[in-house]
């Protein structure tokens, strides 16, 4: 199994995961006299496998993503850097946005209101950070697709 088939299948997983937990608070409760709608225990059975499963599948993706280089970093690292990078880029733009603001004056008597960054300065660097995150998730995603999954 390729590891971005892994990746695709913890998320079916959390999903799964999720469903059944909706279905069995649904199922758990019922009025005296009554059948719920799903046997609980099946419901409850088919949650404690999904739970293992996901918990191997995580640590055959994280030993993975530790053992495996893209660019002389580990996928690991990657990873930290791209999520390091959004956050970054998220803020840029919020400075941006503010300082791209104009202040509206109804008299001249009023304060004045400027920014301290100029906005096309701070532009330049999001658009340069934007572009760095995009190479950083196709390296990603084209390593991902190359990569065996290791299973121990």
């Amino acid at each position: 199994m390729k590891l971005a088939e892994a990746l695709q299948e913890r998320a079916d997983l959390n999903r799964r995961i999720d469903e059944l937990r909706r279905r069995l608070g649904n199922s758990i409760l019922v009025q005296e006299g009554e059948a719920p709608a799903e046997d609980p225990d099946a419901l409850l059975t088919e949650l404690d496998a999904a739970i293992a499963r996901l918990e191997t599948l995580m640590a055959q993706i994280n030993l993975t993503n530790c053992r495996t280089k893209a660019d002389g970093l580990t996928l690991t690292e990657l990873i930290a850097k791209k999520d390091a990078l959004l956050l970054q880029l998220s803020a840029y733009r919020d400075l941006v946005y503010t300082a791209g603001q104009n202040t509206s004056r109804a008299r001249g008597t009023e304060i004045k209101v400027k920014a301290t960054l100029k906005a096309s300065e701070l532009q330049k660097r999001v658009d340069a950070m934007a572009q760095e995150a995009r190479r950083l998730d196709n390296l990603l995603q084209e390593t991902n697709w190359k990569t065996r999954l290791i299973e121990k």
